[in-house]
C-alpha cells in the first residue's frame, strides 16, 4: 500500500511540471523556492524510510518461539516473541510481500510457534531484522 503523503508528494511535483507545460517558460524562473522545496520533500520520501544498515549481519540468530503478540500492518510486519528471558521483537515484511509469499494474517496469531531467522538490531535491545520465517512447516524467505 503506497503512504498517501506520497502521493500528495507526487501530486504537487506533477503540477509544478504541467505549470511548465502550460506557461511555455521554466518553472524553475517563475517559481525557484516552490521547486527547490518539492525536490527536497520528495528526496525526504526516499530517506524517511529506513536501511538495514543497523541490523549486524554479522551475529545472525534464531528464535524459535511461539507468538506473543503481532503487529499486522505498514511499513513491516512485526511479531514479539520470547527469547532468553526477554521479549523479542522481529521485524518482518510490508504486509503485501508477505501476502505475496503465502503469510496471512491468521498464520501468526498469537500462541503460534514459529522459527524467525535473522539479525540483532544495532540501536534497539531486543529487537530483529527477520530474513526468514518458518510456520506450520513452510520456510518464507522475506527480503
Amino acid at each position: 500500500m503506497v503512504d498517501s503523503s506520497y502521493l500528495m508528494k507526487i501530486g504537487m511535483f506533477r503540477t509544478l511540471v504541467r505549470a511548465r507545460q502550460m506557461s511555455g517558460s521554466s518553472v524553475m524562473a517563475k517559481y525557484p523556492i516552490a521547486l527547490i522545496l518539492a525536490i527536497i520533500y520528495l528526496t525526504g520520501v526516499a530517506w524517511a524510510h529506513h536501511g538495514w544498515g543497523s541490523y549486524d549481519a554479522s551475529k545472525a540468530f534464531t528464535i524459535s518461539a511461539p507468538v506473543q503478540t503481532l503487529s499486522w500492518g505498514d511499513p513491516h510486519v512485526k511479531v514479539m516473541l520470547p527469547y532468553e528471558g526477554a521479549t523479542w521483537e522481529a521485524v518482518l515484511a510490508p504486509v503485501s510481500r508477505m501476502q505475496a509469499r503465502g503469510l496471512s494474517q491468521d498464520m501468526l496469531k498469537p500462541s503460534t510457534s514459529v522459527t524467525v531467522e535473522g539479525y540483532p538490531s544495532t540501536r534497539n535491545q531486543h529487537e530483529m531484522r527477520a530474513e526468514r520465517i518458518t510456520v506450520s512447516g513452510k520456510t518464507v524467505e522475506l527480503r
